[in-house]
């Protein structure tokens, strides 16, 4: 190969994985910025409202009711958010038990009232007409 060619190819490579960067930090802003909403629904405790927010491969595997009822005694007993700071966000295309798609895997180190030293985990993801929606939402 024509070194002229090999590195007009390694620049073309280099371009590409950067617009793929951006590609995702675009796509991790606005996961985030679907997560920090849906986040203000639950932490109001509108429980029905945060299920009509989930994107609809989470609703298809709990009811509106299952929901409303189960995320009451999980978060109830922890307080109200005092502190929530973002740890991480990842973009991915592959999450266990989860059809293949765009996924954004969010954590955040909470301060609830009644524990302080929490992580949240917050799960969109990219819907097909390009919206985020939470598909998951875990405490520890």
């Amino acid at each position: 190969m024509h070194k002229p060619i090999a590195v007009l190819l390694a620049s073309a490579a280099l371009l590409a994985g950067a617009v793929h960067a951006q590609d995702n930090a675009a796509a991790v802003a606005a996961a985030t910025d679907s997560a920090t909403r849906w986040l203000a629904v639950a932490d109001a405790g509108k429980w029905g409202d945060s299920w009509d927010q989930l994107a609809p491969a989470a609703q298809a595997g709990v009811s509106k009711a299952a929901w409303s009822s189960g995320l009451p005694p999980v978060r109830d007993p922890l307080g109200a958010v005092k502190s929530r700071k973002l740890q991480s966000a990842d973009f991915t295309r592959t999450l266990p038990n989860a059809p293949p798609g765009d996924y954004v895997v969010i954590q955040y180190a909470t301060e609830f009232a009644n524990k302080p030293q929490s992580v949240e985990t917050v799960v969109p993801m990219r819907l097909p007409d390009g919206s985020w929606k939470v598909s998951g939402y875990f405490v520890r």
